[in-house]
């Protein structure tokens, strides 16, 4: 007979995980044919906000990598335009058709097949409008449009940090959850997805990663662990980022003052991460 001890322990931990992702309604859908795709109300409505706007959302995936993954994307508005556009990776796209990079109109905060997102990111102003362009040039960029692998990568989070790299104002620190984020291909190094620090990896398998947005993160058979000072966070496998701070409010970029110059964050009544 098995003592209580730490086998039994872990077990709990999955056990009572699993539950809170339920009880949260952060587990997949039962059908994804028949899973909500509606909007959560996190994106402002083009009609009323003409603003340039750069969002970042994370939603657990389909199926049973949904326990331990999420599906990250990247919604852009120009100034003026009446609808988001959506930049992000679909596994089986790119086994049909060789590219799997998807750019559409769907709804920028829609549930993803009845998961709900999260917003990682939410920039608007001025300062936004460029990035809108950065980002449309860096998905063209691409390298692994062709290859998909949901472990340890390429797939869509990996997708989403090339993205990333190309605006490093956004800041993004993506969760610990995302997995493939850390795959580098060939490359061995590279800044963190936030631009704010650098990182070592090996196809995504093993690595560490150090940035001010990121705080300490090591990657070891693709599940990250580490802790986030500036947000107070945890990083673990499975549940993500958990901290204190929060990341979800919208702030404003102001406009590049000439050549040369980098786009701020304006300090207001906004969040600033």
């Amino acid at each position: 007979m098995f003592r209580e001890g730490k086998f039994t322990g872990w077990w709990r931990a999955v056990a009572l995980t699993a539950i809170g992702l339920a009880l949260a309604g952060e587990l997949v859908a039962a059908d994804w044919r028949t899973a909500s795709r509606a909007p959560a109300g996190l994106a402002p409505d083009p009609a009323t906000n003409p603003e340039a706007v750069v969002q970042v959302y994370a939603a657990r995936t389909i199926g049973w990598r949904g326990y331990v993954s999420v599906h990250t994307w990247v919604a852009v508005k120009p100034a003026g335009a009446s609808a988001f556009t959506v930049y992000e990776l679909m596994g089986y796209q790119t086994r049909r058709t060789g590219n799997g990079v998807r750019v559409s109109q769907r709804h920028a905060d829609g549930y993803w097949y009845g998961n709900r997102p999260h917003v990682l990111a939410d920039v608007r102003g001025p300062g936004a409008a460029p990035l809108v362009e950065r980002i449309r040039a860096a998905a063209e960029d691409y390298p692994h449009a062709a290859t998909y692998f949901a472990w340890p990568g390429p797939n869509s989070n990996t997708f989403v940090a090339h993205l990333l790299r190309a605006v490093p104002e956004l800041r993004v620190d993506l969760p610990a959850h995302a997995i493939g984020k850390d795959y580098l291909g060939a490359s061995l190094v590279a800044t963190t997805p936030s631009g704010t620090g650098a990182q070592f990896n090996l196809f995504g398998a093993l690595g560490v990663a150090i940035g001010w947005e990121e705080g300490i993160e090591f990657n070891i058979i693709g599940l990250n662990f580490g802790v986030n000072p500036k947000r107070l966070a945890l990083k673990l496998p499975a549940l993500g980022n958990v901290g204190l701070i929060d990341i979800a409010q919208p702030r404003t970029l102001l406009a590049p003052k000439g050549p040369g110059s980098s786009t701020a964050a304006s300090v207001g009544s906004s969040s600033i991460r």
